[in-house]
């Protein structure tokens, strides 16, 4: 709730630039300092996913709020990534976000981007990267200290025996997060890979699993649409498994107030797609570079049956 606050507050004063000249008389809005701006939000998201549909209103809502043009595309390869990268560049954009789950494999075109004269902002994944390949900050939240936190809170509950469900083959950050949540939780944590395109697939995956062993008394994924796969999948199984898990959705929080799922982390997906742009439009606003040189914290946050409600509400709008 409270980034939200902030996220409303920085729309606020970029509102407020956009609607002042440097004397402090009100402009009439057409300046062309403030108007045909388009930037492009290109992430590694696959269809269908929840998480990144967050995201993406988010963007779509910070494009309606300053009056500017964002273009949303996405495609999980990084080599078909970057290609639409390089024709956003070739567009001549007036800003990129950009998601790095693969860092390696986007260098070269984040860096032409760069080159060219075209800001760019990081979200998601990149946290680790950005400074390197000249972006202007990044959004989003450490997934080392992510993973850190959910493993002492696992350690916490009791559980000896956990599977971190990864969806996405070659994330490092969704990796990162495994690894942290191991280094903290004090027993035994150990990786599942599955297929994030099927949720059925990632169901039956996890229940062959936890029927395979029925020492697993925890399951952890790292999205929230994989988390009501894991409930079910424990219920098929017939396991006693305690289930938590990264990010959100209604269902998510649903089952969190039924007892089904431990709590979730929240990212707040549509502060980082929010913010992204209003980075970039401050910058071509007013030249600003938010951040300090520092990388922007949209989470962790924890969200347990003790808060679930209030963040119902906004779960249902779709923005949480």
């Amino acid at each position: 709730m409270k980034k939200l606050r902030v996220a409303g507050a920085i729309a606020a004063a970029g509102l407020l630039l956009a609607a002042c000249s440097g004397t402090g008389q009100e402009s009439d809005g057409d300046s062309s300092d403030t108007t045909d701006l388009t930037y492009a939000v290109i992430t590694h998201s696959s269809s269908g996913d929840a998480f990144w549909d967050r995201v993406k209103s988010g963007a779509e809502r910070a494009g309606k709020d300053y009056g500017v043009t964002v273009e949303y595309s996405s495609d999980p390869d990084p080599a078909k990534q970057s290609q639409l990268i390089d024709g956003a560049v070739a567009d001549k954009v007036d800003g990129i976000v950009v998601s790095m789950a693969n860092p390696d494999g986007l260098e070269t075109s984040v860096k032409a981007a760069v080159a060219a004269g075209i800001p760019v902002v990081t979200i998601n994944s990149g946290y680790d990267r950005w400074k390197e390949f000249g972006a202007i900050t990044h959004i989003g939240q450490s997934e080392t200290i992510a993973g850190e936190a959910v493993g002492e809170r696992l350690g916490s509950e009791g559980l000896k025996n956990v599977l971190c469900v990864i969806q996405e083959a070659g994330n490092i950050g969704l990796e990162e997060r495994c690894k942290a949540v191991a280094e903290t939780e004090g027993g035994k944590v150990e990786n599942l890979q599955v297929d994030g395109t099927d949720d059925n697939a990632v169901q039956a995956t996890i229940t062959s699993k936890l029927q395979a062993d029925t020492s697993i008394d925890g399951v952890l994924t790292l999205g929230g649409q994989y988390a009501i796969d894991a409930v079910a999948a424990v219920k098929e199984a017939g396991s006693s498994a305690k289930v938590a898990t990264f990010d959100l959705s209604e269902d998510v929080i649903d089952a969190i107030k039924a007892g089904d799922i431990l709590f979730a982390v929240d990212q707040q997906p549509y502060v980082q797609g929010y913010l992204g742009v209003t980075t970039l439009y401050l910058k071509s606003i007013n030249g600003n570079d938010v951040g300090g040189g520092q990388a922007i914290n949209s989470g962790p946050a924890f969200v347990t049956a003790d808060n679930a409600d209030e963040v119902l509400a906004f779960a249902e709008n779709g923005t949480r």
